[in-house]
């Protein structure tokens, strides 16, 4: 019972000192992220924290792998909860809701990389999973399944998309990539404010871009609708 209430006490440090640590980026930066000042924040030493990571690349990991998945399950969840016509609008939505509720998170994994800094290999594969959740809501052929570029494994997307062995078709891969980057790049200058200044409501333009890739505005070629079969 005991060793059960150290694991418990144990647990609920490290998420204690990791909301702690996003809250600081709103004062410094993601730079500015500091076990020393976690430690401040929540009335020990600095040492006592280090109980529970090894540093702060330690604790940047923590943060980059609870953003990967907390991302991938949103949108998949969302993505699982539509069907037809709406599965790209779902994950659009869905990925611009993560990203505006929770920007700091969001510049975690898409901002400027932090000097020094190399996220965990095993981060990948999360990552992996919202790009395979974007390629489960493009068009594809027969028994063609989605992968992202260069992974080596097969991603693990909504729907029993990925399947070993399997990889979409090159013009589905560089659709999905083009609409990631649209997407992104509108919601990225939403997160970072630089529309404030403009006098531009970001909400429409987001739209309006989603709706110019369901159209089929996606930069490939004789491509079919994003949202596939209404």
């Amino acid at each position: 019972m005991q060793h059960v209430r150290r694991e418990r006490f144990r647990e609920e440090t490290k998420v204690e000192a990791k909301r702690i640590a996003l809250e600081q980026p709103a004062e410094q930066g993601l730079a500015g992220i500091s076990v020393n000042a976690i430690a401040k924040r929540m009335g020990v030493t600095g040492p006592a924290v280090y109980r529970y990571f090894k540093g702060r690349e330690d604790l940047l990991d923590d943060l980059v792998r609870d953003a990967w998945h907390d991302l991938a399950n949103t949108v998949e969840e969302s993505v699982a909860a539509a069907s037809g016509g709406e599965r790209f609008r779902a994950f659009a939505d869905a990925f611009r809701a993560w990203g505006v509720t929770q920007p700091h998170r969001y510049l975690l994994l898409f901002g400027t990389p932090l000097p020094g800094y190399r996220a965990p290999p095993d981060t990948i594969m999360a990552a992996h999973r919202t790009m395979s959740a974007l390629l489960g809501v493009l068009p594809h052929e027969g028994e063609a399944t989605a992968r992202v570029v260069h992974s080596g494994r097969p991603a693990r997307g909504p729907g029993g998309l990925a399947r070993r062995g399997g990889s979409a078709p090159p013009a589905v891969l560089l659709t999905g990539l083009r609409a990631f980057s649209r997407l992104h790049g509108v919601l990225s200058l939403e997160v970072t404010g630089q529309f404030g200044p403009m006098g531009i409501d970001p909400a429409p333009l987001y739209r309006a871009e989603v709706e110019s890739l369901i159209l089929g505005d996606s930069g490939v070629r004789g491509s079919t609708r994003l949202s596939g079969p209404g």
